[in-house]
């Protein structure tokens, strides 16, 4: 049961990087407004980042066939069905519809965040069940990929109309599945296994859907030839990070 502990002890761990935007709260509400675009910007690259270098070439590794690629796309398709599901919901009893703004996409980051750190408690799980110096270098390197993303999702979050104090917590609670993820990996390691590139390839799917047809059309928004710019280079700065880790800890 020992290993149980570090699995437990690890998770916890990943799950408080989620309040890594704790060191937002203090900011004014001003200036917050002025950078959380960056933050989306962020975000967009560390969810394309994630989910073509990190969660699909793993995927494609382990089973290699033509259904991770097919998997992928019913997550895409399956957050775009959500979202619509979301905004038609919310804005029923709107009687101008095209004036109903509901970011739908704060939620599916949610959902999208919610099995993405399900399965990083998964690979944690099963890196311990091998050894223990495995498992502190899987922990090392999901922490590693976790920071850039969770600063990105507080940000959008918050674009999304979320308190900031809500948003922390609702991150928070998100990456608490990484802990579930743990245990029910080492209880069922060997039934998840051969599903988990699935749920990879399908976290994947969600990600790119979060990232192209939410957040990079709100970047592209941006009037201010300064700040576009600025916003270019932070997305493709989440992008490098993403490369950066995916060299360093693979």
């Amino acid at each position: 049961m020992l290993e149980l502990l570090w699995i437990i002890i690890a998770t916890l761990v990943v799950s408080v990087i989620a309040i890594i935007g704790i060191f937002t709260i203090g900011i004014n509400d001003e200036y917050l407004n002025k950078i959380v675009i960056f933050l989306v910007s962020l975000s967009a690259g560390a969810l394309l980042g994630g989910g073509f270098l990190h969660l699909l070439p793993e995927a494609v590794e382990e089973v290699g066939n033509l259904n991770i690629y097919l998997t992928l796309i019913l997550g895409f398709i399956l957050f775009f069905l959500i979202e619509k599901i979301l905004v038609i919901h919310h804005c029923h009893n709107v009687e101008e519809k095209h004036i109903c703004e509901y970011h739908a996409f704060k939620w599916l980051n949610l959902i999208g965040d919610g099995v993405h750190n399900f399965i990083d408690g998964l690979i944690i799980a099963a890196s311990y069940l091998v050894s223990l110096p495995l498992g502190f270098a899987t922990t090392t390197a999901v922490i590693a990929h976790e920071i850039p993303q969770e600063i990105g999702d507080f940000g959008v979050l918050v674009y999304g109309g979320f308190s900031k104090r809500k948003a922390l917590y609702l991150n928070f609670l998100t990456a608490l599945t990484a802990v579930i993820g743990g245990i029910v990996g080492f209880f069922v390691i060997a039934a998840i296994e051969p599903i988990a590139p699935y749920l990879l390839s399908f976290a994947a799917g969600g990600f790119l859907y979060i990232a192209a047809a939410d957040l990079i059309p709100e970047l592209k928004k941006e009037d201010s030839t300064k700040r576009t710019a600025g916003t270019i280079l932070v997305f493709l700065g989440g992008i490098a990070l993403m490369w950066l880790f995916k060299i360093l800890f693979e």
